[in-house]
């Protein structure tokens, strides 16, 4: 019996390589001694996600946050992200969020966002009204910052206190250096 070749080079076919015949023999190229795994990715994606209710409104009790703040994480964990902490205030939501490789943030929160919504809207007829805000922000944090970052969003009562929405919001657009126009805040 012979053998087809599917893919050749010019001067000849891949046939007699030890690649192709590791990949004849096994069905897939054997993996070199010595380097990683080359079916798998090893990422650490941590992102700080901010996100406020549809027209910036204070729809979020600290009953509600209690129910809510849960949800948040258990959709992630569903997708398989992990919520490392979730926290806010009554107009908005702080997510320190690990992704995995293969998904965009963007995809992560439309996933985080959508699901909640529809929640919150099958479970509290009340709160007819919610809706988050299409955009959000997400800051990239490295291993190092995680800590700081969870006791960030666990002092969010505190913190906004002091300090307005949308001045926490531009400050971290400032410290991540991110350009932003004052119109569309």
């Amino acid at each position: 019996m012979q053998r087809r070749t599917i893919f050749s080079r010019p001067g000849g076919t891949d046939d007699n390589s030890p690649a192709f015949q590791r990949r004849d023999k096994f069905g897939i190229a054997q993996v070199p001694k010595g380097r990683l795994n080359g079916g798998m990715s090893y990422v650490s994606s941590y992102h700080h996600c901010v996100f406020s209710t549809k027209e910036r409104r204070p729809l979020i009790t600290p009953a509600f946050a209690e129910r809510l703040w849960p949800f948040l994480g258990g959709t992630a964990r569903q997708n398989k992200m992990k919520a490392l902490e979730v926290g806010g205030v009554e107009d908005h939501v702080h997510i320190l969020l690990s992704l995995p490789a293969t998904m965009s943030i963007a995809k992560g929160l439309q996933l985080i966002k959508g699901g909640s919504s529809k929640w919150v809207h099958e479970t509290f007829p009340e709160h007819r009204l919610f809706a988050w805000q299409e955009k959000h922000g997400a800051f990239s944090v490295s291993e190092s910052r995680v800590e700081s970052i969870i006791q960030y969003i666990k002092g969010q009562a505190e913190h906004h206190r002091k300090m307005t929405f949308q001045e926490e919001f531009v400050a971290l657009l400032k410290k991540h250096r991110i350009a932003y126009d004052e119109r569309y805040l």
